[in-house]
């Protein structure tokens, strides 16, 4: 694991000989900056994970500098501001900014070591807390009690200490997602970030750019890669990447170095690969739409997960949690299953795996009005997987408030829509005749996984 990388941007080569020193002391790395230009090209270079940065330089001010990395930047690092004369209005700006805290000179160097230890948890914390509600399936490990579970948790934690690629395999909705968390969770990298992204939902013109970042002027966008230094990134549905950016990519992990898009000087980074598909990448590599040797680079371990018709004596485990889940955390009634019903759902095939058992769960929840679920309401529910509440087919909803009841059936439609075009969000934007910005902040407040259809 990576130690911090924090920058320091003082115009008094002393003030950041000193912080430096003490910083380093404290097991930090660190990077040294006497003026804007110079902490452009520092944080161009490398990402950091905090920034130390004074108001008042010769060619710019902090403040400047703080609204510059604010507007370009989506995950902005902590930023504390340093100044030994600034004014409550100067400390009000830096904070509406954004900057995490304002600290005065003549330093506390006791003061300055806690608030960069406080300042860097905090926004790993933050971090994490964004990554769960981006979501849907926050399990922490692969439920169930079986056999193949018991294995396939084993596996993990044994991969676990080694650090290389990682090859999830398995159908769609088998519990890649699941697994792939649990691993980088059990890793030494577990205390730095983990990052994913689903290649299917990335258009081809923009990956690279999202994987690797970009430079324009004096602007940086940092890339998935950067966001993921000194951790794990996730790969889910490794499939559907093109040739071109495999090819990208392959290199960016024989030498843990790229080039942004835009930009000229190499970025070192640190990072965990783990991908996933529910294709035969074999077959894909035969057929010549996947790279042999990236192949062979990603597939150094495999782990495959079972489909849950391979294991459905969890399915009552698997149950219990998404009672407890959807209660906890949507306020949804609680309701058990007769053993009726329960029997019916050992004994059905499962095709969508255990996201397809996640949603019928949720949905009886959500409709139904009795203590108990009963054989007759399962029977139904299965036999209508994809039919939506505004079908008609549950008076109960005409029961509800209109605000739950619309919200429901918003929900149900935008994830039926995304599971109708393969979880693209350009492409359900389209169908639904809404702006991205404004579908992906819908689907964020109605709890929608944008990566539905992936693993």
């Amino acid at each position: 694991m990576n130690p911090a990388h924090i920058l320091v941007v003082d115009d008094e080569p002393d003030i950041c000989t000193l912080v430096k020193d003490i910083l380093e002391d404290e097991g930090y790395d660190v990077t040294t900056a006497q003026d804007a230009k110079s902490a452009r090209d520092a944080r161009r270079h490398r990402r950091p994970d905090l920034v130390l940065l004074d108001i008042w330089m010769p060619d710019s001010d902090g403040i400047s500098l703080l609204k510059e990395w604010a507007e370009e930047d989506d995950v902005l690092m902590p930023v504390i501001m340093i100044s030994g004369h600034g004014t409550i209005e100067t400390a009000v700006e830096a904070t509406r900014l954004g900057a995490w805290d304002y600290l005065e000179k003549p330093l506390s160097l006791s003061k300055l070591v806690l608030t960069v230890e406080r300042a860097l948890e905090t926004d790993k914390l933050q971090k994490e807390n964004i990554s769960l509600l981006r979501r849907a399936q926050p399990v922490s490990e692969p439920i169930g009690k079986s056999k193949p579970m018991q294995s396939l948790r084993e596996q993990i934690i044994k991969v676990a200490l080694h650090d290389t690629c990682v090859l999830i395999t398995g159908e769609a909705g088998s519990g890649k997602r699941v697994a792939a968390h649990y691993l980088h969770s059990n890793s030494a990298r577990k205390s730095g970030p983990y990052v994913e992204i689903n290649v299917a939902t990335i258009a081809r013109e923009n990956s690279a750019m999202e994987l690797f970042g970009y430079e324009k002027d004096d602007h940086v966008h940092f890339g998935r890669f950067e966001q993921a230094n000194g951790g794990t990134l996730f790969f889910d549905e490794i499939c559907d990447m093109d040739l071109e950016m495999q090819t990208k990519l392959l290199g960016a992990l024989d030498s843990q170095t790229f080039t942004r898009v835009g930009g000229s000087l190499p970025v070192q980074v640190n990072v965990r690969i783990i991908a996933a598909t529910h294709k035969n990448l074999e077959k894909e590599v035969q057929d010549g739409h996947f790279r042999d040797d990236l192949y062979y680079k990603l597939n150094v371990v495999p782990i495959h997960i079972a489909p849950l018709r391979e294991h459905i004596q969890d399915i009552p485990d698997l149950i219990n949690y998404y009672i407890g889940l959807y209660v906890d955390r949507d306020n949804l009634p609680y309701r058990s299953f007769t053993v009726a019903a329960q029997n019916r759902l050992r004994n059905h095939r499962w095709p969508g795996n255990v996201r397809e058992l996640e949603n019928l769960v949720q949905r009886l929840l959500i409709l139904g009005t009795e203590e108990e679920i009963s054989l007759d309401e399962v029977e139904f529910s299965l036999s209508k997987p994809h039919e939506t509440i505004e079908a008609g087919l549950t008076p109960d909803i005409y029961d509800l408030p209109f605000k739950k009841a619309r919200e429901i059936f918003e929900r149900d439609y935008l994830k039926h829509r995304l599971h109708a075009c393969g979880g693209n969000v350009t492409q359900l934007a389209k169908l639904t005749g809404m702006e991205r910005t404004n579908l992906y902040r819908k689907m964020r407040a109605l709890g929608i996984d944008i990566k539905e259809t992936g693993s």
